[in-house]
């Protein structure tokens, strides 16, 4: 089947990738949330720039990725879902709902191990929300995430066509949960209950720390409010809340090398809690 799309799996991937961030780029720009704070151009340049080395850096030193492992895993029978006897229809949706879970549970772990929250903070460095914000991690937490993708594959082994499904969805709702969109209340309401959205996810990157540690979900929000890190609104409201980390409320976030060696900083925020907006 992926034969007949024009570059296979990765003509696939790369297409989405490209019609979903188009579409959230148009719909924001038509009906944005929050003005944004820093030049738009520098921001995307380096959040871009930061997606393009992770990209690379994962082709080089994780070639054969989540879904060579799902290939793998079929070929040689092994993982749990080649163990049990279950419907294919099943070993999918099973597949989908714990590659789901395993991405949630990660992006607990990276907020509360301190050397992975040094890495994890690059994306909530950034003091705009938009669509540009989804594509923006440090390159070594991208290759410990498909690493982690990796294990998880294995261990359940999950089908091909499920761990490509998930990566493109992943990927989609990311940028959409990211999207500086305006949703009316009734719409955010009822998605709310089943994926998440970009109001919903806009809390986490609040610079209040009990907001940021909420709202984990990229897809599903069934996790957070089944973990109880569930939180409808922020404090001081979507115009009054302030964006990134109480430490780096100023350009240099929007710079690349100032990205890139954020982990690596004698100083770096150590999370505590803010009571009052930045701005």
């Amino acid at each position: 089947m992926l034969e007949s799309f024009p570059g296979g799996e990765a003509g696939l991937r790369v297409g989405v990738f490209l019609a979903v961030l188009a579409v959230v780029a148009v719909i924001e720009t038509m009906m944005p949330r929050r003005p944004l704070r820093a030049v738009k151009t520098q921001r995307w340049t380096t959040n871009f720039g930061l997606v393009v080395i992770d990209s690379i850096a994962v082709r080089l030193l994780v070639p054969l990725a989540a879904m060579g492992v799902a290939a793998l895993a079929a070929e040689r029978g092994f993982g749990l879902l080649h163990w049990i006897s279950v419907p294919s229809w099943l070993s999918f949706v099973i597949a989908l709902v714990v590659l789901d879970f395993a991405i949630w549970l990660q992006h607990l772990v990276a907020h509360k191990v301190p050397i992975l929250w040094r890495l994890h903070q690059v994306h909530h460095a950034d003091v705009d929300f938009d669509v540009s914000t989804a594509l923006r991690f440090h390159p070594i937490e991208i290759l410990a995430s498909m690493l982690w993708k990796m294990l998880v594959v294995a261990a359940i082994g999950a089908p091909v066509m499920a761990v490509l499904v998930f990566e493109v969805v992943l990927n989609a709702m990311a940028m959409f949960n990211h999207g500086n969109i305006r949703l009316p209340r009734a719409l955010d309401a009822v998605l709310r209950l089943f994926v998440v959205t970009p109001d919903m996810h806009r809390v986490h990157h609040s610079v209040i720390r009990r907001e940021t540690d909420s709202n984990y979900g990229f897809n599903l929000s069934l996790w957070d409010r089944l973990f109880r890190t569930y939180r409808a609104q922020p404090k001081y409201g979507h115009d009054g809340m302030t964006i990134g980390l109480e430490s780096y409320q100023d350009a240099g976030p929007s710079r690349l090398g100032w990205s890139l060696i954020l982990p690596f900083r004698a100083t770096a925020d150590d999370g505590k809690e803010v009571e009052h907006p930045a701005e």
